[in-house]
């Protein structure tokens, strides 16, 4: 088929524009790679492709110990298309593809290590058989059988790359117990977990965990974003690293991220504390700093754009900051309306100090609240951080309603779901369009949200009101996110020479 021509040319130029948009298996060896694998090239005879290593791994491949197809980058979700064929292709859009997008990324982040597939459905809205049905129809698997892949996946990395005793590996990966891990690593793997552990390190070193992009990427231009709206005593950004705490599922400890040097890669480095919840903070950290996204598909949207262009030529690595905590990313947003971006970062370290939980000392020591914990304040509390009432009636209304579950931020949100979350949320009081889309943004990670009522957007746009910018912006979708990101970050390097 001219498709597996096509992705056979990309495994014989090693092009790392396809790593993790498909996975070969080689017949001989019954090994699946990535498309960057440095083993030798098997002829095309001997090559079948797929989408995922799932669907490999229910062909009856192993993963391959040298590629590490556990490492390859995801996928960003569904789009509608770009340009003027949105408008044709949008009444179009693929419901099943958005739902299987949607699923895979729950149990990316555990969805069903604990809870029923019936709960996952009612989460997403379906019927179970409903899910069942879709995984069917696009990648060939059920939903165990997907679940059961991402928990190998994760046990072969921490296998590789920690010095955890297999107990700890199976239950951080979601396993119930050891022996199913045994079970489950051997039938895939074709040998036992600890075979893998031929080269262990001392019980004291840190845990640390790959996490591969595809490049380019603007580390640089994503760490000065972050530092100007680090949240004081939860976030600390430095020359070449950004560390925090994190609250995930009940569970609270420190991380770090930083680059692996010589590699597309960033490590990330956790407090043991949280290894039970390793799994959705791995798929949150990799949201926060945009590890899954194209940049070449990205480029490809924004760059014959007269403005954008130059933009793209300069920045091509550039990302779209998303959120390990989205309640938390949303208030930081509800802080800063009509106030300058450091007037909102000192807000929100008031916020976190008054309302959160001080889990230590020093410059890292502060949990963020939560939404219940925000709600039960009440706006006569949160008044008093230093805000007008209309706003902190507004920031007290939106946490009743997120702890609620009448707005739910569980992401991710595809592009197409853009408009009835948007909708949702300036229904609440003192919450407008700039303020959803902006929460789509970095809280939800739309790649396609388009905060039009941006004065910033429209100053590099010289375009004056909302209407008109949004007309000016239609040929970027579905990356309208990434077009935001640019025009800021020219603004911001205007005021800073």
């Amino acid at each position: 088929m001219e498709a597996d021509a096509a992705r056979y040319r990309a495994l014989v130029a090693r092009d790392p524009r396809f790593d993790g948009v498909f996975f070969v298996g080689v017949q001989t060896t019954g090994i699946y790679c990535r498309p960057i694998c440095p083993a030798r090239t098997p002829a095309r005879a001997r090559c079948a492709f797929f989408a995922t290593p799932v669907e490999a791994e229910a062909a009856g491949f192993r993963a391959c110990f040298r590629c590490r197809p556990e490492l390859a980058p995801g996928s960003s979700p569904p789009e509608v298309g770009t340009g003027a064929d949105r408008r044709s292709r949008a009444a179009s859009v693929d419901a099943i593809d958005a739902l299987v997008h949607a699923a895979t990324a729950r149990i990316a982040e555990g969805g069903l290590n604990e809870r029923s597939l019936d709960d996952l459905a009612g989460e997403l809205g379906v019927t179970a058989r409903h899910v069942r049905r879709a995984l069917a129809a696009r990648l060939g698997v059920s939903p165990v059988e997907l679940a059961q892949s991402r928990r190998v996946a994760l046990a072969k990395q921490l296998l590789h790359d920690t010095s955890l005793p297999l107990a700890q590996v199976a239950f951080a990966s979601g396993f119930a117990s050891v022996r199913r891990f045994n079970a489950a690593f051997s039938a895939r793997m074709g040998c036992a977990p600890s075979t893998l552990r031929a080269h262990r390190r001392t019980r004291e070193a840190p845990i640390e965990l790959r996490l591969d992009y595809r490049e380019p990427y603007d580390w640089p231009c994503l760490l000065a974003f972050l530092r100007g709206r680090a949240i004081p005593g939860v976030e600390l950004v430095g020359d070449d690293d950004y560390r925090r705490i994190v609250h995930v599922d009940g569970v609270t400890g420190e991380i770090a991220v930083r680059p692996v040097r010589g590699r597309p890669a960033l490590a990330l480095a956790l407090a043991p504390q949280l290894l039970p919840v390793l799994m959705p903070l791995v798929a949150r950290v990799r949201r926060m700093f945009d590890l899954d996204a194209h940049p070449d598909a990205i480029a490809r949207a924004l760059r014959a754009d007269r403005a954008l262009g130059p933009l793209v030529a300069a920045r091509p690595g550039l990302r779209l900051p998303g959120a390990i905590d989205p309640f938390e990313a949303s208030i930081r947003a509800l802080l800063g309306q009509q106030v300058s971006v450091a007037a909102a970062k000192t807000l929100a370290g008031r916020f976190a100090a008054r309302f959160g939980e001080r889990v230590g000392q020093g410059e890292l020591a502060l949990r963020f609240p939560t939404p219940a914990e925000v709600a039960a304040a009440g706006a006569d509390r949160i008044v008093k951080v230093g805000l007008p009432a209309a706003r902190a009636r507004a920031i007290h209304g939106f946490a009743a309603a997120v702890a609620s579950r009448a707005v739910r931020l569980d992401g991710p949100l595809s592009a197409h779901e853009l408009d009835a979350f948007v909708a949702r949320l300036v229904e609440l009081p003192g919450i407008g369009p700039w303020t959803a889309h902006y929460l789509a943004m970095r809280a939800l990670h739309v790649p396609d949200a388009f905060p039009a009522a941006d004065l910033g957007v429209q100053k590099a746009l010289r375009r004056s009101g909302a209407r008109a910018a949004e007309a000016r912006a239609e040929a970027w979708r579905p990356f309208r996110s990434y077009a935001v990101m640019h025009l800021w970050t020219q603004l911001s390097e205007r005021t800073t020479r």
